[in-house]
């Protein structure tokens, strides 16, 4: 657990440098962590390249605005993983320019939409579903992601952007910033022949630096 003034300062930093290059745009994505006493989370309609410390907000786990700037309205989707996977200290959902794409195709898998093309992919990011389109804000994603029991460490929600989870701010910030990289490999090779990891190679993976 962190303590609370440096996860504040860790929000701050790494969102403005998610944010100068270009993983968010406007006052899209939101970022949270886990406290001693709760959990912190940037404030509804704010960018990510302009946060203050002090108003960052902060609420109980069982959802209560405790203090700071009214929350991000996609708190579901924090807590959400919160509840159904307990290795998770940070979430990052942004609207990344190529993850989003992903999230618009008709034609990916919905079980698993980021195939193994790295290995740095597999290693911080793991399998990633297709969460059915809800509309921004609805408690209903919250239910979806739960639904899926703490299985995986990231998703897409369709038409919308990617949600990743991880044990700090640093892992579930890199592990986001992998994603939409991975994304970016695979709209760039959708028209090309492409060499995947095989299932062996990626067992190899998962017995050397285990699951994310």
């Amino acid at each position: 657990m962190t303590n609370e003034d440096q996860a504040r300062a860790d929000i701050v930093r790494l969102a403005k440098s998610l944010f100068d290059r270009g993983f968010s745009v406007g006052s899209a994505g939101n970022i949270s962590c886990t406290v001693e006493d709760g959990i912190l989370i940037t404030p509804t309609n704010s960018s990510l390249g302009f946060l203050s410390a002090d108003r960052i907000s902060k609420i109980s786990r069982d959802g209560r605005h405790i203090s700071g700037d009214k929350p991000s309205k996609e708190i579901f989707l924090h807590r959400a993983f919160y509840e159904s996977r307990p290795s998770t200290g940070a979430v990052v959902h942004l609207h990344s320019t190529y993850c989003t794409a992903l999230s618009c195709l008709a034609d990916v898998d919905p079980q698993d939409c980021i195939p193994s093309l790295t290995p740095y992919v597999i290693m911080r990011v793991g399998q990633v579903p297709i969460v059915p389109y809800v509309r921004p804000g609805d408690e209903k994603a919250g239910r979806l992601i739960d639904n899926l029991r703490g299985k995986y460490a990231a998703v897409l929600l369709a038409n919308h952007g990617p949600v990743v989870a991880g044990r700090n701010l640093e892992s579930a910030v890199f592990a986001a910033e992998e994603l939409e990289e991975t994304a970016k490999l695979l709209i760039i090779l959708r028209t090309m022949k492409v060499r995947y990891l095989t299932e062996a190679q990626v067992e190899e993976l998962a017995a050397a630096f285990g699951k994310p």
